[in-house]
């Protein structure tokens, strides 16, 4: 299907998909706590004045209202910057019709499957996610967000993973000949230094914002490893100078502490899920200045499915019984050290718009709350390129906000509780 036909039956989907839109010109949100996700304390009683879709200033106090403005009543909640995920799948959602859906969904399902999870995400208080590997209607959805016919949040899209033969992103495993043959040789397989040359330039035509790679084995392809590494150094470190010669960040999907390694060495932004760290690993890290994702919701979801029995195959039952104790264990080694962390779920692999549960998980894991808020935004922001205009709430930046019925600072479960959503200075979520 081609890309025009995949935007044409976006804006059908937006037919169905109304959000409510906020008032006038300038607004002004009285907020009976803020957290500016700079990692400053929070402040009590602050007036935000927000002009059309920025913040134009902040004060302390209940300023008064100025003539022909509007005013957002929300001194009994907390007040912080929209959240952002740095790791989605906004095609699809995890579920018993994983299989079938391979071969029975199109592209147009796929569309509204993806406007649906996009709306859903966007009232869960999540703004900006990062959608880290599709079929490519991934970028015909972040396109039509960012036109306004779908609601969503911003996305920041890999469109599809670059894998291997045979890796954890190679469509063609565990399929019959007839049905892998069309995966075997589509433009994510990437084999030696020309072939991630290759698959680079062939996302950079696609319009991706980002490059992903899967640098080791993962957890629900159909393969009996999760963790060893399936690229070399010399193809990670032509990947990753390729994608900085086209302006592109890279992201890698990495289990084992190999393939953790030598991604870091060939001088990716960000490891995804990053399951065994050692120390070498954790040096890297600090001296890369690379981000950790760790994306423990997925652990913790793959975990709770493999104990249901019949529910994945034994092939990938085994793995995933595996992973989450790791993750859990690597989280709090590496927090402790002082690892970079920006958040990132893995939605998709669980429903999406509970992507606030990461939260809880990394409290659990021994994160201080508003160590794990600043993760939320203003680090998010940074990995993603975007801390310029949004990620913290300060003066002349994008108004997105969110607004809690409980204070995260003391409640873990506070963004299971989203009361409200604004982007770009419209309300798109009141309470309900």
């Amino acid at each position: 299907m081609s890309i025009f036909t995949k935007l044409a039956c976006l804006f059908v989907a937006a037919s169905c998909l109304q959000v409510t839109f906020a008032q006038g010109q300038t607004t002004l949100i009285y907020a009976g706590r803020l957290i500016d996700g700079t990692g400053k304390p929070a402040q009590e009683e602050v007036t935000v004045f927000i002009d059309k879709d920025k913040i134009q200033k902040i004060e302390r106090g209940y300023a008064a209202l100025p003539a022909g403005a509007t005013a957002i009543d929300w001194k009994n909640r907390t007040v912080l910057p929209g959240l952002m995920d740095c790791h989605v799948h906004l095609e699809h959602q995890h579920g018993p019709d994983d299989l079938s859906n391979t071969v029975r969904l199109n592209d147009a399902d796929v569309a509204y499957l993806g406007a649906k999870f996009a709306k859903t995400t966007l009232r869960a208080g999540f703004t900006t996610v990062r959608d880290l590997g599709g079929s490519g209607v991934n970028l015909a959805l972040r396109d039509a967000i960012k036109k306004g016919l779908v609601p969503g949040p911003r996305v920041i899209c890999a469109g599809s993973a670059i894998s291997s033969t045979g890796g954890h992103g190679d469509g063609s495993n565990g399929l019959n000949d007839d049905l892998g043959e069309p995966h075997r040789f589509s433009d994510n397989i990437a084999d030696g230094v020309e072939g991630a040359r290759r698959a680079v330039r062939r996302q950079y035509q696609r319009g991706v914002d980002v490059i992903k790679v899967t640098a080791t084995g993962g957890v629900l392809s159909y393969a009996k490893d999760g963790s060893r590494p399936q690229f070399s150094q010399e193809e990670l470190n032509a990947l990753v100078l390729t994608a900085s010669d086209y302006g592109l960040k890279v992201a890698a999907h990495a289990h084992g502490a190999e393939g953790i390694k030598r991604a870091l060495k060939a001088g990716v932004a960000s490891i995804e899920h990053g399951t065994i760290q050692d120390d070498e690993a954790i040096a890297l890290f600090k001296k890369t200045g690379a981000y950790y994702v760790p994306t423990l919701s997925a652990g913790r979801a793959t975990e709770d499915s493999a104990k249901k029995p019949g529910h994945y195959p034994p092939i990938i039952t085994a793995k995933a019984l595996l992973v989450s104790p790791q993750m859990k264990a690597t989280f709090k080694k590496a927090v402790a050290a002082g690892v970079k962390v920006a958040y990132g779920t893995d939605a998709g692999v669980f429903d999406h718009g509970t992507n606030g549960n990461e939260f809880i998980y990394m409290l659990e894991g021994g994160m201080a709350p508003m160590d794990a808020i600043v993760a939320a935004t203003h680090n998010a922001a940074d990995l993603l390129g975007i801390l310029a205009t949004v990620g913290t709430l300060e003066a002349g930046k994008i108004a997105d906000i969110v607004a809690l019925k409980a204070n995260p600072l003391q409640e873990p479960t506070a963004f299971k509780q989203v009361d409200a959503v604004m982007q770009s200075g419209k309300l798109v979520r009141m309470q309900d």
